[in-house]
């Protein structure tokens, strides 16, 4: 009698089907997914309820629909990644699987779960390496970031290399190799076909892109100006300025790059902006206006206001586009202006900063972290074309990377260019990435400005007296704010750096005008001022004084002393390419001083002060009284959701602005009073830089010619030039 086949045991478990493991495998997955999208929504009402400030409750009350469709648009991110997620992890629970005690649904939906969540980690750990920029000071002091920070500098590239770009493919690889395999034969010719048709039609695009016919015209220059927010004139190395610290890295200063291209070009000691604010500076820089000539003198301008600037002025982006030029403004959060004012540029890659409308989102986008994780790349960029102008997304390294791409373009083709490159490198918070961040300051500092200055959004919005705050800040605070101002800049100059790199390579540094400048300077605790920009004439110049280095091919370099102003910039680009200078331009062009066939001669500054976010007192002066910037404001629904100043307010704000006229050696400020007249106060530039000693009583003989031309300038808008102030010459 033959023996009869064993019976299966109820401890053992049947192989699972392939479709039915994945199906559990995505419930694990799922279940990862949607806590975090739980948290993220959870995160962003706890924060968004902690802020005091009218917006925050604008936000909150009026635009909450607009706050849960901005996340509901976010479920399809959700549902890709788990798709991706399932996919990866699905081979090695498979693997898993075939021991019986592994093979249980449960189980199979807790190891994705585990899995999932590893592989976030993992992916978090990879910034490190892709997008530093992303990882706050929180994630940082995790243990897993703390051991890669054991691995010895020389090794990092390496290990990142094998962590980071080859063991992802290598597992992108074998999953797909994995799933090829269980496909039917069909099937398996099904995705053959689109993955040849998909590798034949990126290698036909590349081949277009390399492809492009005529080299750059060598017979009209291009112009590159490269500019950092807020930053200052006299902090560069080629200016004279030494950081306290110069061990390792912080020996070469904090602009090695922009000091070796000074050292080849000419290079002003002394430029001014006419005012101390983007928006404002950018619009005069381009239009060779004033201010008070195009109309935007706030940063919270009206869509009236921002439509007579742009009726009524000439930027020369438009020319040089009739000139042939490709014309483009480049950019992060800084450079959203913009948005704003084209100001005649065709192309402009900016990041979008000023629109109330595009802060709710971004805050959104942010609070899912999964989102910078994953999409930040040209996939999400399809699925979310705001990720692609978001501050938070677009930064100097991303900015940097669009312009290399450009030059590469650029080499090409028979068409000049005019590019304007700005960064926000420089501004508060003066926050930038590691070894920038910790480069220039005390190792032992452990106060609250470690990474960035602490500064309460809620207070500065609501007009706290941030003033006699920031005034009693000390010593050892002050020291590390302006290391980490040092550090900012050092990271600008490794923008520069890597931008004069491309130009070499392309070969377009032969025929390139290369200009490093910068909107406005900052205040950085010196006598009588404490941060910001735009406030006061109080104090030194540094609020207004910015670096004007301009690298032309083939003109010697020198070092020029007397003064100019930024609004003569323009004027002067239009005589190095042969345009024509249309008479609304108020700036003088100083071409022929850089060939010198012209003895440069002394240019007064004039000025005025920007938006009153802090109104700084003046002894002797009570100065009138302003609302706060929340009561100032509004958001205009029909403007785009722009912030903008009540128009009851602008008149208002005019009048209590500071005024400033500065000649080689002296300055004068004007500073409105409450009761309607005008206190002027006298300081001597070369022995007084920082204004502390007021000589308006002492010196009545240079007091008032300069008293007179400022006058003449506020009231009528005529400047006088230094001959005509002191027709004897200019006393000391």
């Amino acid at each position: 009698m033959g023996h009869s086949p064993p019976l299966t045991t109820s401890s053992t478990t049947p192989p699972r089907p392939t479709a039915a493991r994945f199906l559990l495998v995505a419930a694990g997955v799922s279940l990862f997914f949607a806590f975090q999208f739980a948290v993220s929504v959870w995160k962003l009402g706890n924060q968004t309820s902690g802020m005091e400030n009218k917006f925050s409750t604008l936000a909150r009350e009026q635009h909450a629909g607009f706050i849960i469709m901005e996340n509901v648009r976010l479920i399809p991110a959700y549902l890709l990644l788990i798709l991706a997620a399932s996919l990866l992890i699905q081979p090695l629970l498979s693997l898993l699987a075939r021991r019986p005690k592994w093979n249980r649904p449960l189980t199979i939906i807790a190891l994705a779960l585990i899995c999932t969540s590893a592989l976030n980690s993992y992916f978090t750990l990879r910034l490190l390496d892709t997008r530093p920029y992303f990882l706050n000071e929180a994630a940082m002091q995790q243990w897993s970031f703390k051991a890669m920070r054991l691995i010895p500098t020389a090794a990092e590239p390496v290990v990142f290399l094998i962590l980071f770009k080859i063991l992802p493919i290598a597992a992108i690889l074998a999953a797909a190799t994995w799933h090829f395999l269980r496909l039917p034969r069909k099937g398996r010719i099904v995705a053959g076909t689109i993955a040849l048709l998909t590798v034949a039609a990126l290698t036909i695009t590349s081949g277009k892109k390399q492809s492009a016919s005529s080299p750059n015209n060598p017979n009209q220059p291009n112009i590159l100006i490269i500019g950092s927010d807020s930053l200052r004139g006299d902090r560069l190395g080629c200016a004279g300025y030494r950081p306290a610290r110069s061990d390792g890295m912080a020996a070469a200063g904090v602009s090695p790059t922009i000091d070796a291209l000074a050292a080849r070009s000419t290079r002003f000691e002394r430029c001014y902006a006419p005012i101390a604010s983007t928006l404002e500076s950018g619009t005069s820089v381009m239009t060779s206006q004033y201010p008070h000539t195009h109309g935007i003198r706030q940063m919270y301008p009206d869509r009236e206001t921002v439509e007579f600037a742009q009726s009524s002025t000439t930027p020369i982006a438009s020319l040089l586009r009739k000139a042939g030029y490709h014309t483009a403004a480049l950019g992060d959060w800084c450079a959203s202006y913009y948005k704003l004012m084209p100001l005649g540029f065709e192309d402009i890659s900016v990041s979008s900063f000023d629109n109330f409308k595009i802060y709710m989102s971004q805050a959104v986008i942010m609070s899912h972290f999964v989102i910078p994780l994953y999409f930040d790349n040209p996939l999400g960029y399809r699925m979310f074309p705001q990720l692609n102008a978001f501050a938070e997304f677009v930064t100097p390294e991303v900015v940097t990377r669009r312009v290399e791409e450009r030059l590469n373009d650029a080499a090409k083709n028979p068409k000049p260019f005019f590019w304007h490159v700005f960064y926000s490198c420089n501004h508060l918070k003066y926050r930038s990435p590691e070894p920038y961040c910790s480069l220039f300051t005390d190792p032992d500092y452990n106060g609250p400005n470690r990474n960035e200055v602490k500064i309460d959004i809620d207070a500065f919005i609501r007009g706290t007296d941030l003033a006699a705050k920031s005034t009693a800040l000390p010593p050892s605070e002050v020291a590390q704010i302006r290391a980490l101002y040092d550090g900012c800049t050092r990271n600008f100059d490794e923008q520069v750096k890597r931008i004069l790199a491309a130009l070499t390579a392309t070969g377009l540094d032969k025929n390139t005008i290369v200009i490093i400048t910068a909107d406005h300077g900052d205040d950085l605790y010196e006598p009588g001022v404490t941060f910001g920009h735009g406030l006061t004439f109080g104090g030194g110049l540094q609020s207004n004084h910015i670096p004007m280095i301009i690298h032309q091919p083939g003109t010697p370099p020198r070092v020029i002393s007397e003064p100019i102003r930024l609004i003569d910039l323009i004027p002067t680009l239009a005589d190095l390419t042969g345009i024509p200078k249309p008479s609304n331009w108020q700036g003088l062009s100083f071409a022929k001083w850089l060939d010198q066939s012209e003895t440069p001669t002394p240019r007064p500054f004039y000025g005025e002060t920007g938006f009153p976010f802090i109104q700084f007192q003046v002894p002797g002066v009570q100065r009138p009284k302003l609302p706060a910037m929340d009561e100032l404001t509004f958001i205009d629904p029909s403007f785009n959701y722009q912030f903008v100043l009540k128009r009851e307010y602008n008149d208002q704000i005019i009048a209590a602005k500071q005024r400033c006229l500065a000649t080689r050696d002296w300055k004068i400020v004007c500073t409105p009073t409450a009761t309607g007249d005008r206190h002027f106060g006298l300081f001597h530039l070369k022995s007084d830089p920082h204004g502390q000693i007021d000589l308006a009583s002492s010196r009545p003989e240079v007091l008032a010619p300069l008293r007179q031309a400022l006058i003449r300038w506020i009231d009528d808008r005529i400047e006088s030039p230094i001959e005509t102030i002191f027709p004897n010459g200019e006393p000391h």
